[in-house]
């Protein structure tokens, strides 16, 4: 096999790069140039980097034969169709902390741009007029500044101005006063931050609830001295209404780097001395795209390798602790197991951590659970991405609980399934030693210790001399070697259960022969998978 293939649409750092390291196959192409876009996909690629040029929309994921990561190097997501992605298991992974402070910066750049007139008085100049009564301006000092949005942005915007001696206050009804008051900030209703603000900064995605937040009825109940600040989406702010507002005098000015329809060229406000406006520059610091570059590359890497990244944007569960991480292949082959045994999905999934990692956040081994009992019904190409949505559709729930208790064993998982015809079945399985050595420690009220390996077979029977020789001389006439052997009953003569290692897949006829040579109630041929 070879090198995985990263298809890089847009420019970025060196950097980028330098971080992906010599383990890829890097193609380049023109990512807004669509055909050319899409011929680069259709060619099958593992992983896709873009900026803000291209569109990953339902078409070009379609395209993408292979495709597994979409990363953008950068915050929004304006340009990537999330639920296609997600529906096509493919994860969408940014860089959401690698411009904050670019961010920040600029829009606070333009407000003192906007309080000082600095772009038109530089046009005059440069046009030979020494204006200085026409474009007096105002101080910040003990003003106050309204943040709309008060996230990792709006944050550090409120601490760079509280240095000019500004009094803040924001506006965030996801945000609890604690936090604001531990930075000084007052979280006020919006209605309240409109009244009473000198400088209004807007730091808000653009979503249903947020575009033309700031709009007509706002601009209405704005001081006629308040300066507008727009560094975040366009489209939050409403452009017209802005524009009618500071004709009218009902607003001082405005400064905008973000607008409705981009690139914007010809718009009523750039004719105002009035507003200051820069073509979307809030990214555009060297630091900045090195910063999202290297994050994307370092993500690329880690999603490539089959481990569950951080910044993944459609990936429930967030960081995984190292200590959990290796648990995810476990709980997913138990889940294949306890499917394959039952013989349907399950309807639920109860998956119970016991012992020392019941401490971390375990909640991802919810998904891989439902990953592994979809594996086991045959279904191809689930992921991590696309597994709880392609459960929800089937019916299928899952759940993880915690207990610091672990009587057995330093850390153990259990996997108790409830299935359709009201019967249940549950695996129990643990991490060994240093090396993390997985086993199955249990099914149902069987003890075992059994290595989950590629290819299994279980009988359930009732306890009587000659079933173990009866196997053996029928896997051994079909030429199936058998690796290891396991015998678990309840009592002498009551219900037993045998786990056979074997080192090739036991074919359906083979287990009929089984079934009918040993009378069993339940034989199963298990294959392990790992994807």
């Amino acid at each position: 096999m070879g090198k995985p293939v990263v298809l890089i649409a847009e420019e970025l750092s060196p950097a980028t790069l330098d971080a992906l390291g010599p383990d890829f196959e890097v193609r380049h192409c023109d990512g807004a140039n669509r055909d050319e876009l899409l011929a680069a996909l259709a060619k099958g690629v593992d992983a896709v980097l873009i900026r803000s040029a291209t569109k990953m929309d339902a078409e070009a994921i379609a395209a993408a034969k292979g495709l597994k990561v979409i990363a953008r190097a950068g915050v929004g997501l304006d340009n990537v169709d999330i639920p296609a992605s997600t529906t096509a298991g493919v994860m969408v992974v940014n860089a959401p902390t690698s411009n904050i402070v670019s961010a920040a910066e600029l829009a606070i750049s333009l407000l003192l741009a906007s309080a000082r007139f600095i772009s038109p008085a530089h046009a005059a100049l440069r046009n030979g007029k020494w204006a200085r009564s026409k474009y007096t301006g105002a101080e910040l000092f003990e003003k106050t500044l309204g943040i709309v949005g008060f996230g990792r942005i709006g944050q550090l915007v409120a601490h760079r101005m509280q240095a000019f001696g500004m009094n803040v206050v924001a506006y965030d009804p996801y945000l609890q006063p604690a936090r604001a008051a531990q930075l000084g900030v007052t979280l006020v209703e919006l209605d309240e931050l409109l009244k009473v603000s000198d400088f209004i900064t807007i730091h808000l995605p653009k979503t249903k609830e947020t575009a033309n937040l700031i709009g007509v009825e706002a601009l209405k109940k704005v001081k006629p001295s308040v300066r507008i600040i727009n560094a975040a989406r366009g489209g939050v702010l409403d452009e017209a209404a802005l524009f009618d507002a500071l004709t009218e005098g009902r607003v001082a000015g405005a400064g905008l780097d973000v607008f409705a329809t981009e690139p914007c060229t010809d718009s009523p406000l750039f004719t105002l001395d009035q507003v200051v406006a820069t073509p979307h520059l809030g990214a555009s610091t060297d630091e900045a795209q090195e910063r999202a570059g290297i994050a994307v590359a370092v993500s690329v890497r880690k999603a490539l390798a089959g481990e569950l990244v951080p910044d993944a944007v459609n990936v429930k569960g967030g960081a995984i602790h190292e200590d959990i991480r290796p648990s995810l292949p476990l709980v997913e082959k138990m889940a294949q197991l306890a499917t394959a045994l039952a013989g349907e999905l399950p309807v639920s999934m109860d998956v119970h951590v016991r012992g020392d990692i019941s401490g971390h956040d375990s909640s991802i081994l919810a998904i891989s659970a439902l990953k592994g009992a979809l594996i086991a019904t045959g279904a191809e190409e689930i992921t991590y991405v696309n597994a709880p949505a392609i459960a929800a559709e089937r019916g299928i729930t899952s759940t993880v609980d915690t207990d610091q208790e672990s009587l057995e064993y330093r850390s153990m998982i259990s996997l108790h399934c409830a299935l359709s015809n009201g019967k249940s079945i549950t695996v129990d399985g643990t991490l060994m030693g240093i090396r993390k050595v997985e086993k199955i420690i249990a099914i149902d009220t069987f003890d075992l210790d059994l290595p989950p390996t590629d290819n299994l077979l279980f009988l359930r029977y009732t306890d009587r001399p000659g079933i173990v020789g009866t196997v053996g001389n029928l896997l051994g006439s079909a030429g199936i070697n058998i690796a290891g052997m396991q015998v678990a009953r309840n009592k002498a003569g009551g219900e037993a259960l045998m786990a056979i290692t074997v080192d090739s897949a036991v074919s359906d006829a083979l287990v009929a022969s089984v079934a009918k040579g040993t009378g069993a109630e339940l034989v199963r041929s298990v294959t392990l998978e790992s994807k």
